[in-house]
């Protein structure tokens, strides 16, 4: 039997393939119900569906998912670790392109309204606002995930304003939280409008207005 070396322990490789391949299976079974919760929302997505689609029985979507709501809870943190790993790649080039914390929100704004131009279908939903819409489905531990993920966005952009405001003055008094709570409700109701008018490049003119609304807020440097 083949073996590998994993640190200072060899094991049969094929003691390695049973979890890659349940690791496969459940991937698979999340990407499916992303699709179907985004398409038609949580409560018109079935688990008979989701193992008709993937292939998978029942008793295979139960040894990955207690029930439909740990199904959502391990969505929510895919996706939230998926986002994260999404705005630090941006933000990190934004931050390498100047030392400007004014520029560099913007020059993130441009790379992220530019990701979303990249897209070649309209936007299919945002995870987070389609279990929102029917939190009263879930138990504590996904509406916790669900706050989470907000408080995690606003802390994100509140970051970016306190930079700026280190060294730009606001033309008005404005609260910190507020605008950084702001960028979520642009592109979460720009994607309801995208989807509404079918307009896959609404997002990113969005955006783009979002960051002239910034750069017009904020005065002269100091």
């Amino acid at each position: 039997m083949e073996e590998r070396n994993i640190g200072s322990a060899a094991l049969p490789a094929t003691r390695l393939e049973p979890q890659r391949k349940g690791q496969r299976t459940r991937e698979r079974l999340l990407d499916a119900a992303n699709d179907a919760i985004l398409s038609k929302g949580f409560a018109g997505t079935s688990i008979d569906e989701l193992v008709e689609v993937t292939g998978i029985t029942k008793s295979g979507f139960f040894y990955h998912f207690r029930d439909k709501g740990d199904l959502a809870r391990q969505l929510l943190v895919r996706f939230i670790e998926e986002d994260d790993v999404v705005m630090d790649g941006l933000t990190a080039r934004a931050h390498a392109m100047t030392d400007d914390p004014m520029q560099r929100f913007l020059l993130f704004l441009d790379l992220y309204a530019d990701l979303m131009d990249e897209m070649e279908a309209v936007h299919p939903g945002c995870l987070v606002a389609a279990v929102l819409y029917q939190e009263q489905a879930f138990d504590r531990e996904v509406r916790a995930l669900l706050f989470e993920a907000a408080m995690r966005w606003r802390a994100r952009f509140r970051t970016w304003f306190e930079a700026i405001e280190a060294r730009y003055t606001p033309v008005a008094p404005i609260d910190r939280d507020t605008i950084a709570d702001a960028f979520s409700a642009v592109v979460e109701g720009s994607i309801v409008l995208t989807r509404a008018l079918n307009d896959r490049k609404l997002l990113g003119r969005q955006l783009r207005l979002f960051r002239t609304m910034v750069e017009t807020t904020y005065g002269a440097a100091r």
